[in-house]
């Protein structure tokens, strides 16, 4: 809440602009001036930053609702509470999508599928609320410069090839979608405390990190001394805002993350498996590489970062075909397991008839290679 902005606590356009050539623009700065330093800045008389300093104060305090004003809010305005994924089971699980107002990691091994499932959930975001969208813009920040352009207007037409028949239906939905490249700790940073002003102006309804891991582990060798704690600072700081904007906003933000292994010395090993064929597995949690060290696989950026989201969703291989998505952490949801492809409309979920059926299919050809190999042998 201190992150809010000066020009939406109450205080005239006037007090504003003059505050804001001192760099005194959010909350936290104005709160943190003594009342003989506003007076100096502001001009104005004791009396008078006193009642600024009350004005700002109530302005950036969380209000205290009960559960019942919570309870008939999400009735009234149910876009207010979850953005749907489109895929049945996870969404009714999730007791009806990607909650709004919170923070909710993807994470999972390269090449899973986590940029597939964003650009998703952005298009998604886009569509009107008749159709189970947000009807509002989306932020994307790419840190990997992984967006693309071609493969959300593929999955527009797959999805939805009614609504997007027409040319002007493709036109409107990628315009609604504003796409940063931050390649840097200190832009992403930068970007995200920017963007209030611009969730207002531009109706945004959901906001996208792809990916958090990324920047900071290129800067960041945490066994460099007191880079550790310079990281996790900036870590906070990030999720601190980021779940200002949800809150103050109601609407979801997306986060992407990496996987590392943990050995059994205590060491840590960037693991970001490229294909099914790697040993690494998030569910089976366990491991061992070539010198016989036993170790787990585990989402990057340690334990504080992990307790800063309020969902993880884990996107894992199964095979070249298959892969899991798990809902490892959630306020609402208990742990659960899906199968998904990724086809030219994104993410699909497979049925438990073709997921048995594939299951059966995999058996029957390990054991006819065996016993080919045992002929041959």
């Amino acid at each position: 809440m201190a992150s809010k902005k000066l020009r939406r606590a109450g205080l005239p356009q006037d007090l504003c602009e003059r505050l804001s050539r001192h760099q005194i623009t959010t909350c936290q700065d104005f709160l943190c001036l003594s009342p003989l330093e506003l007076m100096k800045v502001t001009g104005q008389s004791y009396q008078n930053v006193q009642k600024f300093l009350h004005t700002v104060s109530q302005s950036c305090a969380p209000r205290m609702q009960t559960v019942y004003e919570m309870k008939i809010k999400r009735a009234i305005d149910p876009t207010s509470a979850f953005l749907p994924t489109t895929l049945e089971a996870l969404d009714k699980i999730l007791h009806g999508g990607i909650a709004c107002g919170s923070l909710t990691e993807v994470t999972g091994p390269s090449g899973c599928g986590k940029t597939q499932f964003c650009i998703m959930l952005s298009l998604l975001t886009t569509l009107p609320s008749s159709m189970g969208g947000l009807d509002g813009a989306v932020i994307y920040i790419d840190t990997e410069s992984a967006f693309s352009a071609e493969r959300l207007i593929e999955m527009a037409q797959h999805r939805f090839p009614h609504y997007f028949a027409t040319e002007e239906k493709l036109i409107s939905m990628p315009s609604s979608i504003h796409v940063y490249r931050e390649l840097t700790c200190d832009s992403v940073l930068k970007r995200i405390e920017s963007l209030e002003e611009e969730i207002i102006s531009k109706n945004v309804k959901l906001v996208v990190i792809d990916s958090v891991a990324s920047v900071v582990r290129k800067e960041f060798d945490t066994k460099l001394q007191g880079n550790l704690l310079e990281r996790s600072n900036l870590l906070t700081r990030e999720a601190s805002v980021l779940k200002y904007l949800a809150e103050e906003f109601s609407i979801p933000v997306i986060l992407t993350n990496q996987i590392t292994t943990w050995l059994s010395n205590g060491l840590a090993i960037q693991a970001d498996p490229l294909s099914p064929a790697d040993d690494f597995s998030l569910s089976e949690g366990c491991s061992r590489n070539g010198d016989g060290e036993s170790g787990y696989v585990t989402a990057a950026l340690g334990n504080t970062w992990s307790h800063s989201v309020n969902t993880r969703l884990i996107l894992q291989y199964l095979d070249s075909q298959t892969r899991q998505l798990l809902i490892a952490k959630s306020p609402v949801a208990p742990f659960s397991s899906f199968l998904y492809t990724i086809e030219n409309s994104g993410l699909v979920l497979q049925a438990l008839h073709l997921l048995l059926l594939n299951y059966f299919l995999i058996l029957a050809f390990g054991e006819l290679v065996s016993q080919r190999n045992f002929t041959q042998n």
